[in-house]
């Protein structure tokens, strides 16, 4: 196939490494794919004072610039300019797909000769600080839409009817995520990853650990996120906190803890749930989409209603309290679940996908 992949603004987030990751496995397999965005959109001068009062920094452009695509060896073709995406950008294609909701809409004008449109959906975009009426109408679009969970799967099929949805949920790179056979740390010890958005739930976590801390007073919590923790908001001190680690640091966070942490209110997927079960640390979630499709109840995590902290908190010490044999039934199960559906298998059910849309296409 001639695959063409068009990008807002290609970045180091876990949305665009999905993206990326599908971009070089088709490539491997023999497929053509051009990967598309408008110019990269850098910081302001603004910006860039908002962070250094914020206490994040001054961030070069050569960081900025820096995305998953380029780290995985596929080359991101670039506009001149920082505009919609149209015909006379693209090559002729077998299919065209938009990444987001704003290439949605530039996909919807392309003309038949770039491809089959397809829709690569990840979340269901219609949080604070998007246009909430013009992402509902794109998923009304007729694109093929390929979602990555149960809940975004029914959500298309339910509430914007359209019933022919296809349906791949992502992996891990157990090359990267993966740890040896382990019993519980010495010191009890809970995971959880930081962001500044407000629908991660990090205010709920916050509760949620103290409310946990009160049974282990020597609780240790160690988190990582792409963003420092906000003065309005600031972490305990007894936090560790790693600001941007690399993905084989992330590794080694995943692999200290005994209990992975997500308070989210949305999830798209939900990968770190999914990543900390690689190697092997069962989690506690909220009910918050895509990692219900991971956790299993009471075999490799539990599942709570979203700002329930008293049902989190009482999660959480239930694993934390458990012997270290059942413990490691648990870790097991979480690494099973975790390696049990690869990239591979992903990739094979995305291709099933981009030919489907190509059939409905031709239809």
């Amino acid at each position: 196939m001639n695959i063409t992949m068009i990008m807002p603004n290609p970045s180091m987030s876990g949305g665009d490494r999905v993206c990326a990751i599908y971009a070089r496995q088709l490539i491997d397999r023999g497929h053509h794919v051009d990967v598309v965005a408008p110019k990269k959109k850098l910081l302001t001068l603004k910006q860039q004072v908002k962070r250094i009062l914020k206490g994040d920094g001054w961030l070069p452009a050569a960081k900025q610039r820096q995305n998953h695509f380029n780290l995985l060896g596929v080359e991101v073709i670039y506009l001149e300019a920082t505009r919609p995406v149209v015909g006379e950008d693209l090559p002729d294609a077998d299919v065209v797909i938009a990444s987001w909701w704003e290439t949605a809409e530039w996909v919807a004008k392309l003309p038949d000769s770039k491809g089959a449109k397809a829709y690569f959906i990840q979340h269901h975009e219609v949080h604070d600080g998007q246009p909430v009426d013009r992402v509902k109408q794109t998923y009304l679009l007729p694109l093929h839409k390929i979602t990555i969970a149960t809940w975004l799967l029914d959500l298309m099929q339910n509430t914007y009817h359209d019933p022919v949805v296809s349906f791949v949920p992502n992996s891990v790179d157990f090359d990267i995520f993966f740890a040896p056979a382990r019993a519980k740390q010495a010191i009890p010890t809970l995971g959880f990853l930081y962001s500044d958005v407000a629908f991660k739930g990090i205010d709920t976590a916050l509760k949620v650990i103290e409310r946990v801390k009160t049974h282990f007073p020597e609780l240790r919590i160690i988190c990582f996120g792409n963003a420092k923790p906000e003065k309005s908001m600031p972490l305990p001190p007894y936090f560790e906190f790693e600001y941007n680690p690399k993905q084989e640091d992330i590794r080694k966070i995943y692999g200290q803890c005994d209990v992975w942490l997500c308070c989210s209110r949305s999830e798209g997927f939900g990968l770190t749930v999914l990543e900390a079960m690689a190697c092997r640390c069962p989690a506690v979630s909220t009910k918050c989409g895509g990692p219900e499709d991971i956790v299993e109840e009471g075999k490799n995590g539990f599942l709570c209603d979203i700002d329930d902290v008293d049902n989190l908190s009482a999660a959480i010490t239930r694993v934390l309290e458990l012997p270290n044999s059942e413990w490691q039934a648990l870790s097991d199960a979480a690494l099973a679940k975790a390696t049990g559906y690869s990239w591979q298998d992903a990739t094979t059910l995305f291709e099933q996908a981009l030919n489907l849309a190509i059939t409905r296409n031709a239809r």
